[in-house]
């Protein structure tokens, strides 16, 4: 084998050995990184799972309870909104795909494929805007520990636009936290409220002091904006984790290439020691022969 072949073998081996500590050391931080979303996530559920547990009990009233806030009410104006969350960098496996695929089937066969989107994530804002969707509104960047007022913007966005003329109704796309090798794309609907069928609801009318319009303006705003919060924590520890899972097997597949590239590298060299040792033995006895 060319000795050039051989040092070619070499630099990839070298390459593949800095791609695979660039992979261990992102593993390291997605896992890491994994571990605080994932505490954030499961701190926060019980919460949601109240808020959510309250609305449906407002949800439940009678008709005149309902008929006092508009987002106990259905809202026939405008068309359907949905707010994508995706995370803003790939190295993700498929969660990305998977997220984007779930939200385009899942809201043509419930909702319809008339909608307008706010997207929560850089890829999630691409994707609609190379397929030209009526995106209205983007959200990027947002920190690895996101605070309720990080997201107060989409909040008020999306109120605005269901008591307005935008969004006849108001959905969540997200990848929902299971485990760490299982994320499952959700679709949920935020407005107007509806009664989740896991929720007891309790049919006794509820007190409002000191008036119903009163309690539930600061309520109802607050306890959607909480369902927004836990749907983005939910998405960060997803996606954490499907980047520390897509790293791991970077990180093997990068160690087996290089014992396979070294194996390949031993071969070429035990065949050029054995042809210069044939080369050697070669002029020896071509001495021995003219002597």
């Amino acid at each position: 084998m060319p000795a050039g072949q051989t040092r070619e073998i070499k630099r990839r081996i070298r390459s593949v050995k800095n791609i695979g500590k660039v992979t261990r050391a992102m593993e390291a931080v997605s896992a890491s990184k994994m571990r605080r979303a994932q505490d954030a996530t499961m701190r926060s559920r019980a919460y949601a799972a109240k808020a959510a547990e309250v609305m449906a009990h407002l949800r439940a009233q009678n008709a005149s309870a309902q008929g006092i806030h508009p987002l106990l009410q259905a809202h026939p104006a405008g068309k359907p909104g949905v707010l994508l969350i995706t995370p803003d960098r790939g190295l993700t496996g498929g969660l990305v795909l998977n997220v984007i695929r779930h939200a385009m089937r899942a809201t043509e066969a419930s909702i319809g494929d008339d909608l307008r989107w706010v997207a929560l994530g850089k890829k999630g804002r691409d994707f609609l805007t190379r397929t030209r969707s009526e995106l209205i509104g983007e959200f990027t960047q947002m920190p690895d520990n996101p605070s309720v007022l990080d997201i107060s913007p989409i909040t008020r966005l999306l109120l605005d636009g269901f008591q307005g003329d935008d969004f006849s109704s108001v959905h969540v796309v997200f990848a929902d936290f299971v485990t760490v090798a299982k994320q499952v794309p959700t679709l949920t609907q935020l407005l107007p409220i509806a009664i989740d069928e896991s929720v007891t609801v309790s049919r006794s009318p509820f007190e409002f002091e000191p008036s119903p319009e009163a309690v539930l303006d600061e309520v109802l705003p607050r306890l959607l904006e909480l369902r927004i919060y836990q749907a983005l924590l939910e998405a960060q520890a997803s996606e954490h984790s499907a980047r520390m899972m897509a790293m791991s097997n970077a990180t093997s597949a990068a160690k087996d290439l290089v014992e396979d590239l070294t194996l390949t590298y031993n071969k070429a060299r035990q065949s050029d020691i054995t042809a210069e040792i044939l080369d050697i033995a070669g002029g020896a006895e071509a001495l021995r022969s003219a002597s």
